[in-house]
């Protein structure tokens, strides 16, 4: 069982001081975007003018950056040829200039829906309005006209139209689908405007705006509802949002929209590469607002490495120097409006129940087949491993145990040995060989102890003269020697050395160089973060890939405190605790991903660690996650630890980690091997990393030095 980390800060709640700036989301990259759902009065844009002010004024009060409203919100979409009626376009601009005078003091930038006249035309618009200012307008690009759809006989398409501007509602703005907006005092509030067909197209215009560079693709919809059809939008929101690398904006038409002939739904979803921000609750008859904070910051990063984005970006004429970028002052508050969006505790690890069992399948059979095949390409006869009885050795052995299934080989041709040492206990010894003897491996022990007493004499250290001196060289000696043995007896028996270190492990250096248990013939778990075997263990137990009895042993297993079991235990009996010298695993594994997945700055990782953990009221997590995993932590314990957490990561470990050996990549997270993920120099200083999170919250910071790898 976990132990409470009641001494490394858990439960104690908050920080002394007031953080403003660090507590606002404007200074770690987010953008709050709210998408609404009024209700319609149809044909009576007077109406609908109040009702967007009414929501324009809640969403200033709830922090709300951007708000979109529905495809011709102001007029109502379902009304016909009363579009081609003079006196209701006339009401239309009346009830622009209303929204825009009514706003003018509201920091929300509005998206408005309108049919809008131009040169002899009507088009079916977006208006983009800031302060009272009329920002732009966008014309609707693809025109449906099928089905129940008529609308080229009402409006003309903007295809094609560039470098436009039109009056409306006594101000000239830019007008045409060409059009970004850019706030200039809030970084990476970069938006594109399009309008619900413009969606289901093959080619979105908001595939161009995210070319030129909008982060935050929005899109005011009609759409009636039809069965199934709420699933067809949220696809095409999550699918456009991930192939953009973008946040993408939905808004649909809801309650008091003509049901002559058609009904409406409502739905409003805000989805970010891929997953669901928020969504609105559909058929309602109330108006409403659904708001997420968008990671514009983590989009910008995300195209930064992506480099399949710039090369469509120039297949596609560069679009950046086609668009026009329309530069408005946005005045965002910095104050602390909390975040909102769901923060997963444990990044590794899926949420949803059913998403676990399927990556549990996928992570576990990316083992087996890489080992697999590795092992077939050697002329290893039998694979050499060693069982301590702890997380990491316990998941490579039933991934060679089920290795050898699939290759119709005997587990006997496993040769597990245990390797008791000065402090192996007797629960991980006991467990060890009670699972080499359920999977029917060949299990052995080789007893360490006098090899490291002799190693240890030979060197004069002071444990050979009796002293309890309990270094690194000490813990060293053991960890070394049992990889050592290992190898050789490989030598000996045709064998092929299996790896147990973790990508947990590795992100820490918290492994033994050289001939230690940093090195082996494949490292199978080197792309499995320590929180992510956890559940990968208890999904095998559970999912009946071995008997009752390996089950019940592998369950064991995780009740077992983390440990590398190299000192002995204290004159109060506690043992030794790798999670109290270098950190809860659930924290470090939250810094390790958001470094090395998104390259996200310090102090934006303390500002989201601090929002996942200081409450486990708070924080989402399935239910399928153990109790201890409701663990708190308050900004003081976390910044404490990130500051390790960055000293070992870009500054003492990185040797260790270019002479890894091969292992396969697991997850979407990412990998630590200088042939894949992570490429770095071995030399480099953390300094950077440090003083970023210094400036931020210099009140809990330390200025130590960066301190040894450790082990």
């Amino acid at each position: 069982m976990r132990q409470s980390f009641a001494c490394l800060g858990v439960r104690r709640r908050g920080v002394a001081g007031k953080r403003s700036e660090f507590a606002s989301i404007h200074a770690h990259g987010f953008v709050r975007v709210g998408v609404a759902t009024p209700l319609v009065a149809v044909a009576n844009p007077t109406t609908n003018a109040a009702s967007a002010v009414s929501l324009a004024q809640q969403a200033d009060a709830d922090g709300v950056d951007l708000l979109i409203f529905p495809e011709l919100n102001l007029s109502a979409y379902a009304i016909d040829d009363l579009f081609l009626q003079d006196a209701l376009l006339s009401s239309v601009e009346r009830a622009i200039d209303e929204v825009a005078e009514n706003t003018a003091s509201l920091s929300p930038v509005l998206l408005l829906g309108a049919p809008v006249r131009r040169a002899g035309r009507i088009y079916n618009c977006a208006i983009v309005v800031s302060r009272g200012k009329i920002l732009g307008i966008v014309p609707k690009t693809f025109l449906p006209n099928y089905r129940e759809y008529y609308e080229k006989r009402w409006f003309a398409s903007g295809a094609g139209l560039s470098g436009l501007e039109t009056e409306l509602a006594g101000q000239t703005a830019p007008f045409g689908p060409d059009l970004i907006f850019s706030a200039d005092d809030l970084a990476d509030f970069i938006f594109h405007v399009e309008i619900c067909e413009d969606y289901w197209a093959p080619t979105p215009p908001s595939s161009r705006g995210a070319l030129a560079g909008a982060l935050i693709l929005c899109n005011l919809s009609a759409s009636n509802i039809t069965v199934g059809k709420a699933e067809e939008r949220a696809l095409l929101s999550a699918a456009q949002s991930m192939r953009c690398v973008a946040a993408y904006a939905y808004s649909a038409a809801g309650a008091g929209e003509s049901t002559t002939d058609l009904a409406w739904d409502g739905q409003g979803t805000i989805h970010e590469l891929g997953e669901t921000l928020a969504q609105s609750e559909r058929f309602s008859r109330k108006p409403q607002i659904v708001a997420a904070d968008v990671d514009v910051q983590r989009i910008r990063l995300e195209r930064s490495r992506f480099q399949t984005f710039d090369a469509a970006a120039a297949a596609n004429g560069h679009p950046e120097t086609t668009f026009r970028t329309v530069r408005f002052a946005h005045q965002p508050h910095h104050g602390d409006v909390s975040l909102r969006r769901a923060l997963r505790r444990f990044p590794f690890v899926p949420a949803v129940p059913e998403r676990l069992d399927q990556d549990c399948y996928e992570a576990f059979n990316i083992q087996v087949h890489g080992l697999v095949k590795r092992f077939e390409s050697t002329p290893g006869k039998t694979m050499v491993i060693g069982v301590s009885g702890g997380l990491d050795s316990t998941q490579a052995l039933i991934v060679a145990a089920k290795a050898c299934d699939l290759m119709g080989l005997p587990r006997s041709s496993i040769l597990g040995f245990s390797m008791p040492g000065f402090a192996t206990g007797d629960a991980t010894r006991g467990n060890a060989h009670r699972l080499m003897a359920a999977l029917g491996v060949t299990a052995g022990e080789i007893d360490i102890r006098p090899a490291a007493k002799q190693m240890l004499a030979d060197m004069g250290h002071p444990f050979s003269k009796g002293e309890p001196v309990y270094d690194v060289t000490f813990e060293n000696v053991q960890a070394g020697l049992r990889t050592d043995y290992l190898f050789r007896i490989a030598n000996q028996r045709h064998g092929f050395v299996i790896g147990t270190g973790d990508l947990s492990e590795l992100a820490l250096g918290w492994c033994t160089y050289g001939v230690g248990d940093q090195m082996s013939h494949y490292a199978v778990n080197a792309g499995l973060p320590k929180t992510l075997i956890q559940y990968l263990i208890r999904w095998t137990a559970m999912s009946g890939q071995f008997s009752e009895e390996t089950a019940a042993t592998l369950l064991s297993v995780l009740d077992t405190e983390i440990s590398p079991e190299l000192v002995p235990a204290d004159d109060k009996g506690a043992i030794q605790s790798t999670q109290s010298v270098i950190g809860p695993y659930e924290l470090n594994d939250f810094f390790l991903f958001h470094t090395l997945r998104y390259g996200l700055p310090p102090s934006k990782i303390a500002f989201l660690a601090w929002h996942a953990w200081r409450d486990s009221g708070a924080a989402l997590w399935p239910a399928h996650f153990p109790a201890e995993a409701k663990n708190e932590y308050d900004l003081a314990v976390i910044v404490r630890w990130l500051e390790n957490f960055l000293r070992r990561f870009f500054q003492t470990s990185q040797f260790k980690r270019s002479a890894i050996p091969n292992g396969p990549k697991i997850t979407s997270g990412g990998a630590l091997s200088p042939r894949g993920d992570w490429r770095a120099p071995s030399d480099a200083v953390a300094n950077v990393w440090l003083e970023e999170l210094r400036a931020a919250l210099p009140e809990l910071t330390s200025k130590g030095s960066s301190g040894t790898a450790g082990r």
